[in-house]
């Protein structure tokens, strides 16, 4: 069986609450294509530097904080590696790339507008910290779509914690089973899930594996088909 429709399977034992309250999406690699981002430009700028960054290690960063990031390195790569200097260059490299224009994942802006006409309320929980997370949803001119925005900054503990999307569905005053959550990476489909929250993978650069299809309601293979599911 596929995982498509292995996760079609849980979706008819788990059903999506009707109505659907609120939704509250994750941000990078869910809505901003720049998962893939951050991965090239940390390859490009650890291989200028001579630590070649492997695939196992550039793919084990999805969807955590940076602070935790820094940790893995660190252990990984030793006092050798010059951890500072890294992210200085990749970051910058990063930016240069957003600054030319902040890529969408496939059928985002069409499922915002959608859920926004039906008038479903819409949070952000992401692990990017304030500013950049308002910064980068303003200047891809969605940040007005979201009546609250989690970020980093905000919880104590980052995912796969349940904090983020506990704080969203309090702040939203919606009850964690009448939200949606909608995630792409293993620590944001943990951390809605065990919040209690009915979550939606739309996998980007990790694909789901027997944990996440046994924790979501379903798999999607792009945002595109996400207002159908859920409206």
């Amino acid at each position: 069986m596929s995982p498509f429709a292995a996760a079609e399977s849980a979706r008819l034992a788990r059903p999506l609450p009707d109505p659907v309250r609120a939704v509250i999406f994750d941000m990078d690699g869910t809505l901003l294509d720049t998962e893939a981002l951050h991965k090239r430009t940390m390859a490009q700028a650890s291989a200028a530097l001579g630590w070649p960054l492997t695939e196992e290690m550039l793919l084990g960063m999805v969807g955590i904080p940076r602070h935790e990031n820094r940790e893995m390195l660190a252990r990984l790569l030793g006092p050798g590696f010059p951890l500072e200097r890294f992210y200085a260059e990749s970051d910058v490299l990063f930016e240069a790339a957003l600054h030319e224009e902040v890529p969408f994942r496939p059928g985002a802006q069409a499922a915002l507008a959608a859920i926004a006409t039906a008038g479903i309320r819409m949070a952000i929980a992401t692990s990017t910290s304030t500013p950049f997370a308002q910064e980068r949803l303003a200047r891809a001119g969605i940040l007005s779509c979201f009546d609250v925005v989690i970020t980093r900054n905000d919880v104590a503990r980052a995912k796969p914690d349940p904090e983020p999307y506990l704080l969203a569905a309090s702040r939203l005053d919606v009850a964690v089973h009448d939200a949606v959550a909608v995630e792409d990476s293993y620590a944001g489909v943990r951390s809605a899930s065990a919040a209690g929250i009915p979550t939606i993978m739309v996998p980007d650069l990790l694909p789901p594996t027997e944990q996440e299809l046994r924790a979501v309601t379903a798999v999607l293979p792009s945002l595109d088909a996400l207002a159908a599911l859920i409206l």
